[in-house]
């Protein structure tokens, strides 16, 4: 039996070593796969394909690894903006590039500030004689405004093309916590801070309603303007006017009917587009398959041209997503990971630091625990700009206060400048089911806040003193930076938000423009010419690991998610609509502390928001967050 047993570990031994050294050789390849990097011969004249499976993001997310080796669903792919306006400036000025190519099958969106930027880029290429042609098996707002820049857009014959507009209908929740006998307690400052109306109301109220109206007013004037410019015979209010009418003028037929608006230009498959493509930049020569093209795909592209690092460095720092306390990130912005980022990088000779903002808001403590960093970088009396992408409100207008200057673009969400927070007590539903509490306190404080047994009477006018007491911090600090008195700072705050067009005109933005405009205003601050200077951007390597499995992952996660037909856009919409609902019932029963948070701005992605940490400061009103947080 001894014999037998020393056998048994001996083959226990040998299948660990062996499973040791296979695990060893995979990550050998991998780590080999990674660090490769493709050079000039890497690019293949012909086209630039620029396969967009997935959205367009300010910051893309990494992925954990171990979670995407054993799940079965694949992550959406994310795609930064200015790494496709970079390769279509690339593509524009490169001889190799006959032509670009947009494949929309999968696009699941983006911002309207970078769809704008990406636009732009691909006019460029068009302005230097090269072809730009799109195809999709459907398009829907994000997709038709890339395509209108394209000279020809395909669409399949199973497809269509439709513009729904911007906007849409929010969840209220009060009718149902009513029923439950589930308590939101809400402390706010602002008149328009909405953000705590779907747990106190059946509907928004008439402050909301206006600040939705305005604003997505102008984004979509904006977004209508954009798409004219791009493709001036389109018959777009036909399209959005009575859309019934017009599908039922082609008998039903969507791809018909977008051919007839002139929103696409010709209907046919994958392979047909790509024979056409083929046409224009020769056939791929290593592949025979039908539909094939000569190209060269966005990351080998972008591999293959390294960004120029001459001269001085201006730091670029990236506060994308929701705000939030931790080393959450890249795709959300951790107050901990930003802060650590910016303050590592104090001892680095930059000539000048830009913020760039494209986030709603989020934690009070987080924002200003970003904001503190970057003033450490202005007391070394370097000049500060901040860019603001689609969204910079709440939290996110918080960490641009430090800024000389504020660029924003007409359709960027900003201002929502006010705070809450929401404390969900259960008494009511506990004593339903026979469950009451009952102890010795020693002070007016003593277990409090007691979600479970009832508030205190002390507990909610202290909590809602914090918050005024926020709400003065945030106003002084709006006024100080924009030369406001505090007056004129409250009545462009009250928790409205406001478009970008509009911000510049309260004087909340200084300019319009985007990073690059950024940019070269810092370089001049700092007295530096064009060529003296090149953008570095804090904690933008990105993990390898997770981009090569995003590389893998991407096509297949987003084909399968958007499909060509109506109904099957509706079902797409359909799912995103419940995934918001579960984040916003998360929202009211996790802990987040006090908030600045814009309710009426979209989004950079849907998340799952980590707790508040632990280690918050010391003080009555941080305290009570803590409770509020256990």
């Amino acid at each position: 039996m001894e014999f037998a047993r020393k056998v048994w570990k001996l083959l226990v031994a040998i299948k660990d070593g062996l499973a040791l050294l296979l695990l060893l050789l995979f990550f050998m390849v991998l780590y080999a796969a990674l660090t490769a990097r493709p050079g000039a011969a890497s690019v293949q004249e012909g086209a630039l394909l620029l396969r967009l499976d997935g959205m367009i993001v300010e910051e893309p997310s990494i992925p954990d690894p171990v979670t995407q080796l054993l799940t079965r669903e694949a992550p959406v792919g994310e795609y930064r903006a200015r790494d496709v306006v970079r390769a279509l400036r690339l593509a524009a000025k490169d001889d190799r590039i006959k032509a670009v190519v947009l494949d929309l099958s999968g696009f699941m969106g983006g911002g309207f500030v970078h769809l704008q930027d990406i636009g732009d880029a691909l006019d460029e290429v068009r302005a230097a004689k090269k072809p730009v042609l799109a195809h999709a098996t459907a398009y829907i707002d994000d997709g038709m405004l890339l395509a209108a820049h394209a000279d020809e857009v395909w669409v399949d014959p199973n497809g269509g093309a439709f513009i729904t507009g911007p906007g849409g209908n929010s969840l209220y929740f009060a009718r149902l916590l009513d029923k439950l006998d589930v308590k939101a307690n809400i402390y706010r400052v602002g008149t328009f801070k909405s953000a705590v109306e779907p747990w106190t109301r059946s509907g928004p109220s008439d402050e909301s309603l206006r600040a939705y109206e305005g604003l997505w007013g102008a984004i979509w004037e904006e977004w209508k303007a954009d798409f004219a410019k791009a493709r001036p015979k389109a018959k777009l209010d036909r399209v959005t006017g009575d859309p019934v009418s017009w599908l039922k003028a082609s008998g039903g037929d969507a791809a018909e009917a977008g051919k007839a608006a002139g929103l696409v230009d010709r209907i046919g498959s994958q392979t047909a587009f790509g024979q056409r493509v083929a046409e224009i930049v020769g056939e791929n020569g290593a592949d025979k398959a039908p539909g094939g093209f000569a190209h060269t795909s966005l990351f080998t592209w972008l591999d293959a041209n390294k960004r120029d690092r001459a001269g001085k460095a201006i730091g670029v720092v990236t506060i994308a997503g929701e705000i939030v306390d931790g080393d959450a990130g890249p795709g959300l912005a951790g107050g901990d990971r930003i802060a650590r980022l910016l303050d590592k990088a104090l001892d680095r000779d930059f000539a000048a630091l830009v913020v760039r903002v494209d986030s709603p808001g989020g934690s009070v403590i987080a924002s200003e625990q970003i904001r503190e960093a970057i003033d450490r970088h202005k007391a070394k009396g370097i000049p500060i700009v901040v860019s603001m992408a689609n969204v910079a409100a709440s939290g996110g207008y918080w960490v641009s206060t430090p800024a000389s200057r504020i660029f924003a673009g007409p359709g960027t969400m900003t201002g929502s400048i006010g705070i809450f927070a929401i404390l969900p007590t259960f008494d009511k539903a506990m004593a339903n089911l026979g469950i009451t509490g009952g102890g010795v306190k020693t002070t007016p404080l003593s277990g409090q806040p007691d979600v479970l047994t009832g508030l205190a009477p002390e507990i909610s006018p202290m909590i809602q003193a914090s918050i005024e007491n926020g709400y003065g911090e945030f106003l002084d600090l709006v006024s100080a930076s924009r030369g406001l008195s505090a007056d004129k700072a409250h009545d462009w705050a009250d928790g409205r938000p406001w478009s970008g067009g509009t911000a510049r005109q309260l004087g909340l933005v200084d300019e319009f423009g985007g990073l690059d405009d950024a940019l070269a205003y810092a370089a001049k601050q700092a007295k530096l010419n064009p060529g003296e200077w090149h953008p570095e951007f804090l904690g933008g390597g990105g993990d390898p690991f997770a981009a090569l499995l995003g590389r893998f992952h991407s096509r297949e996660s987003a084909r399968g998610r958007v499909t060509g037909d109506l109904a099957g856009l509706a079902a797409a919409r359909q799912h995103d609509l419940v995934q918001q609902a579960a984040i916003q019932v998360q929202r009211l029963f996790s802990a987040h502390g006090i908030q600045a948070y814009c309710l009426e701005c979209p989004a950079v992605r849907p998340v799952a928001l980590p707790p508040v940490r632990q280690s918050l400061e010391t003080g009555l009103g941080s305290q009570l967050l803590r409770l509020m947080a256990n």
